[in-house]
Order: C-alpha cells, then sequence, then structure tokens
C-alpha cells in the first residue's frame, strides 16, 4: 500500500440505530462490518455510548471476532469505557466527548482543561497495545494538549464545515477548510498522526482528502444514509473513489 493511500474507516453505528428502532437482531452491524470490508474498507468505526443508543456490548464482542481490518473503538473517557478497551485490545482507541441529551457529538474533546486526567486515563491504553487517539477540533490549544499528554493520533471534527457546506455558507465553510488545513499541518509538524471525520459526504470529502498530512477519515452516518438508495458496497465504493481521486 502506497505512502499516498488515504484509509477510510467506516463508522457502522447507525445500522445498529436502525436494528434497535425495531428492538430486534436485523439489520446486522457486523455483517455491514464486514460488507464494509470488503467494499474496501480499511478500517470499521464503532462508537459504544455510555446510553448504548446504538452500538452493544456484544456487538463489540462480534467485532473483535470476525474483523480482518481493524477495529477503531470509539468511547467516553470513563473507567466503564476503559475497562471495556482493556479487555479487548482494540486495534485503536478514539477518545471522544459525550452528552447524554446530544444526538450526536457535537464537537470536539476539552482536552487543554482535563489534560491530566486524560493523561492518566490513556496511559494504561497505551500500554496493552491500544493506538490512542483524541477527537478534537481544529484548535491549535488542544492539538498541542493531544501531543502533551501522549496522544499518538487526533481526529479532527470537520463537522462545522460541514454544517456550513450544507447550508450554503460558503465563505464560512472556505474559513473552516482552512482551519483544517492549517490545524492538520501543524499537528503533523509535532509528530502527530492525522485523521478527521464527522459529517463528511460526497459533496465535502475531495478538499479533506486532499490534505497531505491526514491519513484517515472515519465516515458513517452519510455512507449508511446513502446505502438505502445504492446499497452499502456501492455506496463506500463510490466514497473510496473521491478519496483516491482527491489524492492523485
Amino acid at each position: 500500500m502506497s505512502e499516498n493511500h488515504l484509509r477510510l474507516g467506516v463508522n457502522i453505528d447507525h445500522v445498529a440505530t436502525v436494528r434497535n428502532a425495531r428492538g430486534g437482531a436485523y439489520p446486522d452491524p457486523l455483517r455491514a462490518a464486514k460488507l464494509a470490508e470488503e467494499a474496501g474498507a480499511d478500517g470499521i468505526t464503532a462508537h459504544l455510548r455510555e446510553d448504548r443508543r446504538h452500538i452493544s456490548d456484544a456487538d463489540i464482542d462480534g467485532l473483535m471476532e470476525v474483523l480482518s481490518v481493524p477495529l477503531n473503538f470509539e468511547m467516553a473517557a470513563t473507567e466503564e469505557m476503559q475497562k471495556i478497551a482493556l479487555r479487548h485490545k482494540p486495534h485503536a482507541v478514539c477518545i471522544v466527548p459525550e452528552k447524554r441529551e446530544e444526538r450526536t457529538t457535537e464537537g470536539g474533546l476539552e482536552v487543554a482543561r482535563e489534560e491530566n486526567k486524560l493523561a492518566h486515563f490513556i496511559a494504561p491504553l497505551r500500554d496493552v497495545g491500544c493506538r490512542v487517539s483524541i477527537f478534537i477540533a481544529a484548535d491549535q490549544r488542544q492539538i498541542e494538549a493531544a501531543h502533551r499528554i501522549g496522544a499518538e493520533v487526533i481526529e479532527l471534527h470537520t463537522g462545522a464545515y460541514c454544517d456550513a457546506h450544507a447550508e450554503g455558507r460558503m465563505g464560512d465553510a472556505t474559513q473552516e477548510l482552512e482551519s483544517l488545513r492549517q490545524m492538520s499541518a501543524f499537528a503533523r509538524s509535532l509528530g502527530l498522526e492525522v485523521h478527521a471525520g464527522h459529517g463528511l459526504t460526497y459533496d465535502t470529502v475531495k478538499p479533506v482528502a486532499a490534505f497531505p498530512e491526514v491519513k484517515e477519515l472515519n465516515i458513517g452516518h452519510f455512507l449508511i444514509g446513502e446505502s438505502i438508495f445504492l446499497g452499502l458496497t456501492p455506496a463506500i465504493q463510490e466514497m473510496r473513489r473521491l478519496m483516491d481521486e482527491a489524492r492523485t
């Protein structure tokens, strides 16, 4: 795989959302994960929320058993989630902010304010071999803090850029994209690996995918939604095509 290859992590949370709407076993997130893997996903992302609104503990157990590609385990910085991660030892752990009342993750983690706590929280995860990623806004202060606490990876929150684009606020979208570009370069200068995600679509992915410092994009809600119309495999393949096109 070339150094220029941009990895795609497919988030399967919202397959579980549909399943849970009826309380049954269908559609199965594990089946979606295997289809995503076959369609060209380089990894699978799953967020085990404290309220278990979509992904369940059993889903994480199953993913660890069936996946051939790495699992990126998204979680809040709680003792319960740390114990689950330490038991499974997934390839990657992404620490995200979490509020019970939010529909989805609304922004990046406040690392600078919780620096000491987060440094102690991620140390055991690193000790068992997990790559620790911190989900943060494109903000220099937060990136510096993530570097200081020993994170190996940051994932930049692309939601503000995507929201501005969707709402037709193109000046704001351009400004947000420039912040992402500058902070991708800054994070890489510190030796951090740079990922990005949240809200990315076919219309917004290429400018972010073109940043040479970004090594991975994590995309979920849009792909699961688009799969209703196209099917999961074609939806992922089209995203993969656009990412590769942006990179070349």
